[in-house]
Formats: C-alpha cells, structure tokens, sequence
C-alpha cells in the first residue's frame, strides 16, 4: 500500500476543523514534501517527523513522499500534525496496517526520540472528534484536558511506539479515565469576609442574581477592588455547556487550559494600559483577547480620573461577566 489516510484537526479560533493527512510513496528520488498551506512549523514537521521514525527502528522510507494537508484552502500551524504524519508514513510503507486508522484522530507533537509532547486546543478538538465518533490518540499531558469531554474515548501516549503497539496487535493503550476535578468552593476570595460596606455587598449580590454589571466609584483605599475580586466567588456554578467553552478559549490561548480549574468562572483583571488588541484579540491567526478569555466569567477593568470638585483622586472599576 502506497497511499494512506490519517485524520487530524487544525486549530481555527475555537474550532478545531477536520484535516486529511495524506501519504503517497512513489518511485522516484528519496524527498518529502508536505502541501496544502503548511505554515513553517508543519514543514519543519518532516525532520521531526524523519527523528521519531529512526530513532524509534522504524524505517524512513527512501522515497518521494508526498503529503497533503486537506482541505487545501484551510492554513495549518503548529506541530499538532507531526503524529498524524508519521502514523501515514508508517502505514504507507506498510510497517503498519492501516486498515482501522479512521476510527482514530491522531493529535501531538513529535521529539527526536519518538517522545510525544503536548499541544495546544487539544480540548476544541476533543469537542469536534466526540461529534464524529473516532477515538482520539493524543500526548500523555494533554488527556487530563481531553478527558473533559464525556462521551470520547481518550486514548494517551507518552511515545511512538505504543502508538503503533496499539495499532498493530490492539490493547497498547488504555483509555484514560480521568474524571473533572470538583469545583473548589476556596479557588476565589469569600465575601464574608468583607467587613461593613453592605450597600456594595447588596449591589454585588444583586449583580451576581441577575447578571448585570457594575459601576463602582470611590477614592483609593475604598475597597473597591477587594469587593471585585470576591464577585465570582457567589456567581453560580458553571454548566458542563458554559464550563466547556471557557475552557475551549483558554485552551487555544497561549496560557493554555489547567484541568484543576475546571468549572471555576474566569477572573481577568488587565492592566488599565492593556491595548485594544491584548482587549479584543485579533491577529493573522486570531487569538483570543482578554474579554474573550473573561467568557463566562468576571471582566475587572480600573480607570483613575479627577472630579471637579476639589483635588481628589477617584477610581472607577467596571465589572461585567
């Protein structure tokens, strides 16, 4: 068999599109080449890709290798591909079979030495690989993340060879069983222990109830911000809905998802000179800002201005969520 089809998935904001990595061997002069929008990362994938293969006694087969990223229109980034690729080399070259590789989506980067190392919007794929009914084999690190969505067989690795173990003679991996962490009452400050201020305890109380957002004014030293770091602590628990899409926008961002903080709401505090971009997000490959990232959670904004009325300092903190 000279052609081979492994399923994957590329990161698009919080969507984790499907990708077709296909392999051809044909004769010719020994060369890879990787199509369908690689971005410099994913072409660098082909001598990672070349490392793990030898150094794990697998053969790099001395022909032309063509691989194509499917759709072609769709860019890809990142390293995520570099197990999906290896896994199309391998059954290519018939080292081994490739007759259940769609039941599988394969996600991880690749080290020289066959190690698999975790990568990011692992959880937007977990989301997208559940609705299509394959098992996801992923890196070691990443399953905790994975595991979050019920329903998903997750299926972690720390290394090519039990990858392909699996494959081979069925059973090389274990699906993880790693249950959502409880949600920790103590994760944000309690409110009982603000002493006095009832009128801005009452307006939180309210706000927290009904979902609206507050206004606070007052002079330095006021409390203002200790009653905003306190609002998420009496906002209801997060639904698995509500709980699963915060946890998808921290995963594609560069700060990356901590299962231990499963269903706690988002607290984002940016600096008053944060720009509109680090705000809203944006780039050639979107990220999200930190209002995206306050999903579902507290946005905790200070801004420092002077009243008319005499040469006093006031503070005005917008909460919202």
């Amino acid at each position: 068999m000279s052609l081979a089809l492994v399923h994957s998935r590329a990161r698009a904001g919080i969507d984790a599109p499907a990708v077709a990595v296909e392999v051809h061997l044909a004769n010719g002069l020994p060369a890879l080449s990787i199509v369908g929008l690689p971005e410099m990362a994913v072409r660098e994938s082909k001598d990672r890709v070349r490392g793990a293969l030898l150094n794990s006694h697998f053969e790099f087969p001395p022909r032309r290798i063509t691989i194509n990223l499917a759709p072609a229109d769709l860019p890809k980034e990142g390293g995520s591909f570099d197990l999906a690729i290896a896994m199309g080399i391998l059954a290519a070259s018939g080292q081994i079979p490739g007759g259940d590789l769609g039941h599988y989506e394969f996600i991880g980067e690749l080290a020289l030495s066959g190690e698999l190392r975790p990568v990011r919007g692992v959880l937007p794929a977990a989301l997208a690989c559940r609705a299509r009914g394959r098992a996801l084999i992923l890196p070691q690190e990443n399953a905790d993340e994975a595991a979050l969505v019920g329903g998903l067989q997750v299926l972690p690795a720390r290394h090519l060879l039990p990858v392909c173990d699996h494959l081979v003679r069925g059973g090389g991996l274990q699906p993880h069983l790693g249950a959502p962490s409880a949600v920790r009452l103590d994760h944000h400050p309690d409110l009982a222990e603000v002493q006095g201020q009832p009128h801005a305890k009452r307006a939180l109380e309210i706000a927290a109830c009904g979902g609206h957002s507050l206004l606070i004014i007052g002079p330095p030293g006021s409390g203002k911000s200790m009653l905003a770091t306190r609002l998420p602590g009496i906002l209801p628990h997060m639904s698995e809905s509500e709980a699963l899409e915060s946890a998808a926008v921290l995963s594609i961002s560069n700060q990356g998802f901590d299962p231990a903080l499963w269903r706690h709401r988002p607290f984002r505090n940016p600096h008053h000179t944060a720009s509109a971009v680090a705000l809203v997000g944006g780039g050639g490959n979107p990220r999200p800002g930190e209002i995206s990232l306050a999903h579902n959670g507290v946005m905790f904004l200070a801004r420092m201005f002077h009243k008319p009325l005499g040469d006093h300092k006031y503070r005005t903190t917008r909460l919202g969520y």
